[in-house]
């Protein structure tokens, strides 16, 4: 199956810019990132690519060629005759293994400005910080790549016209169930690509586990290559099989996943797994303005790299036969969940992940699930259940921020309403299908714009 990924439209742009730079494109292992930079790479007359894990490929760089020279040995080494006045892409995957590579990047942007060179790596800033690679601090750009999104979901698996719908706001009222459905398929099968393409050759769920599971064995392989030592080693891999049955979740370091692991050793593991992109640690504010600083200090909601992945690890793929509403699922987690990758993956250049809001004191607890920048405010997203879902922490976050817009993601259709919190302050409330996450910004645009 041959699908593009919404990353494509953005390599267009980047090659045709005057002075861009090397393009190093960041994402855990097994997101898509060589799929993606090989698609591309068909529109190129010339296009080479060199994976650093091969032995031979990685030796071009350690000859202490200029960056001119490197490109000629290229084409000599992959036995390729160079179109003449044809454009070329060169493309360098798995980085991470020559700090060479890494570093001949800003020689490529001073001395072949021309040519667009885009590279690879999973686990980059782990192997940074073992190799001590000299960072090209100015001379590249870095782009993030997640599993697919719905919106990618939706065009691999056929849904064209569905994906034309999702795409124009307002999405109009009657393709909404049909989203809403194909939404609930998309939280079951999650975004990993191998798994995406299975279930679109076959339109059933039910052969994906042997899938799911070589992709968290893989997870486990990697981790001698960025382990400090034999006990970080035994950390990780304990922090690897449990971060799935702790998503979603607020998660403390010490004693982390039912372990004798102390809060050091989970914390320095937690946090080399996130530096590879198998999770994220979203940590909580208390700000309702910008800027809005996250307090490490308290303990952080864990976010999982995938969907599918968590379903598979925790067994609860058959809870999702006949669901109408994902909070149903698992305390609501999964819907909160879900939603967070759909946010996570709308941050492909800019990569600050999205925090929650809290108010934590003796007489009671508050907790908004997110909290969106957008334009010179922080809007509060909750994400309930249907009608009946109580909506008591964005009240009392809607009684102590300056602007009166927030938003409830649900099982329902979308309908912006004027309201009042308990207190008896107004507020207009966006409630949209949760199907819709990933185009939260352009409904704020839409609705309060």
């Amino acid at each position: 199956m041959v699908y593009q990924r919404s990353i494509i439209p953005y390599l267009q742009s980047w090659s045709g810019k005057q002075g861009k730079k090397p393009l190093i494109i960041r994402g855990a292992r097994q997101v898509g990132k060589t799929f993606a930079v090989r698609i591309f790479g068909n529109s190129f007359d010339n296009f080479i690519e060199l994976n650093l894990e091969r032995a031979s490929d990685a030796a071009l760089f350690e000859k202490g060629l200029s960056a001119k020279d490197l490109l000629s040995a290229a084409f000599l080494h992959k036995n390729m005759q160079r179109k003449e006045n044809g454009s070329v892409l060169l493309f360098i995957d798995e980085i991470q293994n020559s700090a060479p590579a890494f570093e001949l990047l800003r020689f490529f942007h001073e001395d072949l400005p021309e040519l667009p060179v885009i590279a690879a790596g999973s686990l980059l800033e782990a192997m940074i910080g073992r190799k001590h690679f000299t960072v090209p601090v100015g001379r590249v750009e870095y782009h993030y790549l997640y599993p697919l999104t719905f919106f990618e979901f939706l065009q691999a698996t056929g849904e064209t016209e569905l994906a034309k719908a999702y795409q124009t706001v307002p999405c109009p009222d009657f393709a909404i169930d049909m989203l809403q459905q194909r939404f609930h398929v998309y939280a079951l099968v999650g975004g990993m690509p191998e798994a995406v393409a299975e279930y679109a050759r076959t339109g059933s769920a039910a052969g994906l586990n042997g899938i799911y599971a070589n992709l968290m064995r893989a997870y486990q392989d990697d981790v001698p290559k960025y382990a400090s030592n034999n006990t970080q080693v035994a950390v990780l891999r304990h922090c690897i099989e449990a971060a799935p049955l702790e998503a979603g979740k607020r998660v403390a370091f010490a004693g982390f996943g039912r372990s004798e692991y102390r809060s050091r050793e989970a914390g320095e593991a937690l946090r080399a797994l996130e530096r590879a992109m198998l999770l994220y640690l979203c940590y909580p504010t208390t700000a309702v303005q910008p800027p809005a600083q996250p307090d490490a200090r308290k303990s952080p909601r864990l976010h999982f790299l995938d969907q599918g992945l968590i379903n598979y690890t925790a067994g609860i793929q058959a809870q999702y036969a006949g669901v109408k509403d994902l909070h149903a699922l698992y305390r609501g987690l999964l819907a909160e969940h879900i939603v967070g990758q759909e946010l996570f993956a709308q941050g492909t250049v800019d990569p600050r992940k999205p925090f929650f809001w809290v108010r934590e004191s003796p007489q009671a607890n508050a907790q908004v699930d997110y909290l969106l920048p957008w334009k010179a405010v922080l809007v509060p997203v909750e994400v309930k259940a249907g009608a009946t879902g109580t909506l008591r922490s964005l009240h009392q976050f809607m009684d102590v921020c300056s602007h009166d817009m927030a938003v409830r993601l649900w099982a329902g259709g979308r309908r912006l309403i004027e309201t009042r919190t308990v207190a008896g302050t107004p507020f207009r409330l966006l409630n949209l299908p949760y199907c819709l996450a990933g185009k939260l910004a352009d409904y704020l645009d839409w609705a309060f714009g």
